[in-house]
């Protein structure tokens, strides 16, 4: 039995995918279900025995406690955070709640719980803490990228919760003995990507005849990381990390904003032509760049290839593909997102 947290968000929705496609082990999801939490990115499985889906929040301890209790886990896996910048810089009070204030209190959950825990529970339980590149701030061009040891630098609020939360974490090990590990991800994409993210919010635009914003002059550079292979990187963490240990997993696919954009429109071009042939390219436009925006991020994921094997299956090409297909595919999901209504369907179901 795992706890994951922030389950129904994207990254987190992806693993249980993952994870039940590969194991029996049951899940039990502790999920907030804000405006990111969406319970149908997980709906296949919601006759599976193996899943379990819980409303509630990482801060509340009696609802964590009872849990941890009751279903005695080897393992709590942490995705639950905000995690968009642009929503950061404009409110940041959220980001601080869930992702300093809500990690001390899932900390103190279960560091409560693994001090009941035999000799041998407490050797085999791991609380794995997901994080993003961000903390390290920003790259030049010629920079070397993110290695585990670059100093944090943070530079939006969002950045700066996340970074916290990750100190938060060293510290209940190197203080408590809390048995911990660390990941740090770069940009995410893939299926059940909220539509207020790049990718997403490009290619739903410009299906629907919208204007393809773009930050600046389009050249900052990200490193993009298929969800699916940063599923199966944390499983890989889970089982063969050292405990203590951080690691940084990235896709190895450095690209400009405006590439990507354009990537996006090339393959719409092909899988969904517009009735008078025009590309999708022409509805590209260049907005005001953002307050603090990072140039450059990029991973160096050297140490989980090296020590635990792992290595990303997708490249950008092969990963944009199938996410288009996907959101092609699936125009209820769509709907539903940005219409609002499984919102509907969570206060239907929970009040």
């Amino acid at each position: 039995m795992i706890i994951v947290t922030g389950g129904a968000g994207f990254i987190g929705s992806n693993f249980i995918h993952t994870w039940l496609a590969n194991s029996d082990e049951p899940v039990i999801n502790l999920d907030k279900l804000t405006y990111a939490g969406n319970p149908e990115n997980l709906s296949i499985f919601q006759s599976d025995s193996r899943y379990t889906l819980v409303r509630g929040d990482i801060g509340d301890r009696q609802l964590v406690g009872s849990l941890l209790a009751t279903h005695q886990p080897r393992a709590v896996i942490n995705f639950a955070a905000e995690s968009h910048v642009d929503r950061s810089i404009h409110g940041p009070d959220e980001f601080i709640t869930t992702n300093i204030n809500g990690t001390f209190h899932l900390l103190e959950s279960t560091r409560g719980f693994w001090d009941t825990l035999n000799q041998e529970a407490k050797q085999n339980f791991r609380f794995l803490h997901v994080s993003t590149d961000e903390v390290y701030g920003s790259l030049n061009p010629d920079d070397p990228p993110f290695r585990e040891t670059n100093p944090y630098e943070p530079n939006s609020p969002y950045a700066a919760s996340k970074a916290a939360s990750d100190h938060l974490v060293r510290a209940w090990h190197h203080t408590y003995g809390l048995p911990v590990l660390t990941t740090n991800c770069s940009n995410n994409y893939g299926p059940y990507h909220f539509p207020e993210k790049l990718i997403p919010l490009v290619i739903l635009n410009a299906l629907a005849g919208k204007a393809l914003p773009i930050y600046g002059d389009g050249q900052q550079v990200r490193d993009w990381l298929y969800v699916r292979d940063h599923a199966r990187a944390i499983m890989r963490v889970l089982e063969r990390g050292q405990v203590g240990q951080t690691y940084n997993i990235g896709g190895n696919q450095e690209k400009t904003n405006l590439s990507v954009v354009q990537t996006i429109c090339a393959h719409l071009d092909q899988l969904r032509p517009k009735p008078d042939q025009s590309s999708y390219r022409d509805q590209i436009t260049f907005v005001q760049d953002r307050p603090g925006h990072d140039r450059r991020y990029a991973i160096d994921a050297n140490k989980i290839k090296h020590e635990l094997g792992w290595e990303p299956e997708e490249t950008f090409e092969s990963g944009l593909k199938q996410t288009i297909q996907w959101y092609l595919d699936n125009p209820q999901w769509v709907a539903h997102v940005t219409s609002g209504e499984y919102r509907q369907w969570v206060q239907k179901q929970y009040g």
